[in-house]
């Protein structure tokens, strides 16, 4: 995760030729999922806890939203089902 110019965003890795496309760019709270969850083995109710003890949102929302993010970050590249 890089921050650029107040912006949290997603760049992929050792890659020679970067494709920009691939640059996802992380919304508050998907950047404080992605700073508790790099590098570690994750459910998306290890998602869903970090959200509902951060925010005052109902697990079922939470769970819908992680869920939609997880699909993202594995379509991206970013994690693994």
């Amino acid at each position: 995760m890089r921050d650029v110019c107040g912006e949290k965003i997603l760049v992929p890795e050792g890659t020679v030729n970067i494709d920009f496309s691939r640059i996802i760019n992380l919304n508050e709270t998907a950047a404080l999922l992605w700073e508790k969850l790099v590098d570690k083995n994750f459910e998306v109710e290890d998602m869903v806890d970090i959200l509902c003890a951060e925010y005052d949102v109902p697990t079922d929302v939470a769970l819908n939203d992680c869920n939609e993010l997880a699909k993202k970050w594995i379509e991206a590249g970013l994690a693994e089902e």
